[in-house]
């Protein structure tokens, strides 16, 4: 726990949370549309997650993982429409029992609601599914049951609640009207949104009125560009949304400012996965490549506040745990994220952080992926329906991207001969995450050398001490 809070007052936190944001829809990460002035400013007077990445690229997990610390293997929602564990020990439990006013608004897709037809009147989230929370006004599936100007959550009673203007607008407005209500007490509040995530019922980016017409024919990420998809004829659409999104947090920023919460507030702003614009499959996202996994991340408040720009590769379920450091709270003991605090106050050394990020991957496949500074490494079990099992006994390599030379990630070296002692390496490597989140070492075939991977047996447990100088 970090002992630093030197506040009378504990800190506050906000979070606001975005649904399939890459991270190169920010300026800090250099796209030249100026779609995120608020994020860019708190990014460089804070601390920025230069290289935060999320550890499973589809909705409900991430957000499990999340609200959790903990794998999504290890949360049981490993795929979309499960249910987080009522017992769970998640981000609100943990600020309850501090003391803190608990409110969640918005999208929550952890609730195992089930998807079905366009439907205004679609069951709530029971609030037995709802994470611990205390304030409650939120859907497991706003796309199900709102569009873009008919916003609909639901309150504490179950009782549907019709909001007034752009779905982004409204649910800023519930959190603003939310901390004026709760601000003379210390407060968690998490504000999630559907934005930018396409529209389910119509595949479509529904930007509000006038903001997709501004960016027609603008800038297009280089791996968009190079690989075409679906992105030419809805990023505008998508920047629209961006826009949006970044004029709301400087919203909810303007609000703490004027309530005189500022100083006393962490305020933190990240998504749970990018988007590809089906250039990797045939959807969004679901996939080991950077725009879908590598996601805005930054934070302000007390033990951010010059911060910097993290070099460090974080991943989303270390966020977790640094949220409840910077608080002053315990850290349970079942969280796998570790908390980047005491190597941001320099109270660790933070070249001694391990800078290797794991995800695992669901529905499309089930896959695992590792990402250091240099390379990425894909594994993929074949045959496997990635709906119907977590993980698997067996997987294959499937990519290798050399990141300093190919940070597009255009060329898959999976192939390559001159490149085996790379994924012999990485092999090992992935090995010893997959163990560290809680999974079953797995056999891996090689892609190029057949008569090693015949003769490979298994990296046991009592071998991973050895191999752990590959970080």
């Amino acid at each position: 726990m970090n002992m630093n809070i030197c506040a009378k007052k504990r800190p506050n936190v906000v979070v606001f949370f975005t649904d399939q944001q890459r991270f190169d829809s920010t300026g800090v990460h250099g796209n030249p549309l100026n779609l995120t002035p608020n994020f860019d400013r708190m990014a460089l007077e804070g601390t920025h997650f230069a290289h935060m990445y999320t550890c499973q690229p589809v909705c409900a997990p991430a957000r499990s993982s999340l609200q959790t610390g903990q794998y999504a293997t290890t949360t049981g929602v490993w795929k979309n429409h499960l249910a987080l564990d009522p017992d769970a020990t998640t981000l609100a439990t943990c600020f309850r029992q501090a003391g803190y006013k608990t409110g969640y608004i918005g999208k929550w897709h952890l609730g195992g609601v089930k998807p079905g037809i366009f439907d205004w009147d679609q069951a709530p989230v029971p609030e037995s599914n709802r994470g611990g929370y205390e304030y409650w006004l939120g859907v497991d599936l706003p796309e199900f049951v709102s569009d873009e100007y008919h916003t609909v959550l639901f309150d504490n009673d179950n009782r549907p609640v019709r909001l007034p203007g752009y779905r982004v607008d409204a649910y800023t407005d519930a959190a603003i009207d939310y901390i004026n209500t709760v601000k003379d007490e210390p407060f968690f509040l998490f504000l999630s949104f559907l934005e930018p995530h396409h529209q389910n019922h119509r595949d479509d980016f529904p930007a509000p009125h006038g903001y997709d017409d501004a960016y027609v024919g603008k800038w297009m990420p280089p791996d968009l560009a190079a690989l075409g998809g679906n992105a030419h004829g809805q990023i505008d659409g998508y920047w629209g949304m961006v826009r949006k999104l970044d004029e709301a947090f400087g919203r909810v920023r303007d609000a703490l400012f004027s309530l005189g919460l500022q100083e006393n507030t962490i305020v933190v702003f990240s998504s749970d996965h990018g988007c590809h614009f089906k250039t990797r499959n045939n959807e969004y996202k679901r996939s080991c490549h950077d725009s879908s996994i590598h996601i805005p991340a930054a934070i302000s408040g007390p033990g951010f506040v010059g911060g910097g720009r993290v070099p460090n590769l974080v991943s989303l379920v270390d966020l977790t745990p640094t949220l409840l450091d910077a608080a002053g709270l315990p850290i349970p003991d079942n969280m796998q994220g570790t908390s980047y605090l005491p190597y941001l106050h320099r109270e660790k050394d933070p070249s001694t952080w391990k800078d290797v990020v794991f995800a695992q991957i669901s529905e499309d496949k089930v896959s695992r992926t590792i990402r250091t500074k240099r390379w990425k490494y894909a594994i993929t079990a074949k045959d496997v329906d990635g709906f119907s099992v977590a993980g698997s006994d067996c997987y294959e390599e499937e990519f290798l991207y050399d990141l300093q030379a190919d940070p597009f990630e255009l060329e898959n070296l999976n192939n390559s001969k001159a490149h085996e002692a790379v994924r012999a390496r990485l092999r090992k490597l992935i090995l010893i995450k997959m163990h560290e989140a809680g999974e079953k070492i797995p056999n891996i075939i090689g892609a190029v050398n057949e008569d090693e991977v015949r003769g490979q047996r298994l990296v046991f447990k009592e071998e991973l001490d050895a191999i752990t100088a590959l970080y």
